[in-house]
């Protein structure tokens, strides 16, 4: 998978993640970027192999864009890497397997050692979006892995 956005995300100021995860660049690939307000947006676009068998976005690939989030939204605080240690979602609306799905989300404590995280993923652009996830989690700083 391409960690180059699609020519509309890419407009749209999102850009890939630096750093590698085999696991989400397989799964996505998700973009991310930060809008004027600081806000950190993560993006994909919807494509068939998001989906289940029914078409519709599948749940597992909605909590994998949610996990791949809570890094984005907590980068800024995070110094290192870190582990998820706690996740939690719940699914609101089902959604075609089309367009570009979005995620927004905030730090709502930053400890010594984790930083506790909420979001949700959306469709739909500019006061017209529908919200298909709810999604809280609890990030953990780890020390580096030895090479």
């Amino acid at each position: 998978m391409s960690k180059t956005p699609s020519a509309r995300l890419a407009a749209a100021g999102f850009k890939g993640w630096d750093g590698t995860d085999p696991f989400e660049d397989y799964a996505g690939p998700y973009f991310y970027k930060k809008n004027e307000a600081g806000e950190v947006i993560c993006a994909f676009e919807a494509e068939p192999h998001h989906c289940n068998g029914g078409g519709f976005l599948h749940g597992g690939a909605l909590m994998t864009f949610a996990d791949y989030s809570l890094f984005c939204f907590a980068t800024d605080v995070l110094n290192g890497p870190a582990v998820t240690v706690s996740f939690s979602s719940e699914f609101t609306a089902a959604a075609a397997g089309e367009g570009i799905v979005y995620s927004r989300g905030e730090i709502v404590q930053n400890t010594g050692s984790m930083v506790f995280l909420r979001g949700q993923v959306f469709t739909g652009e500019q006061g017209n979006t529908r919200t298909l996830l709810n999604f809280s989690g609890i990030v953990k700083r780890v020390k580096r892995r030895p090479i």
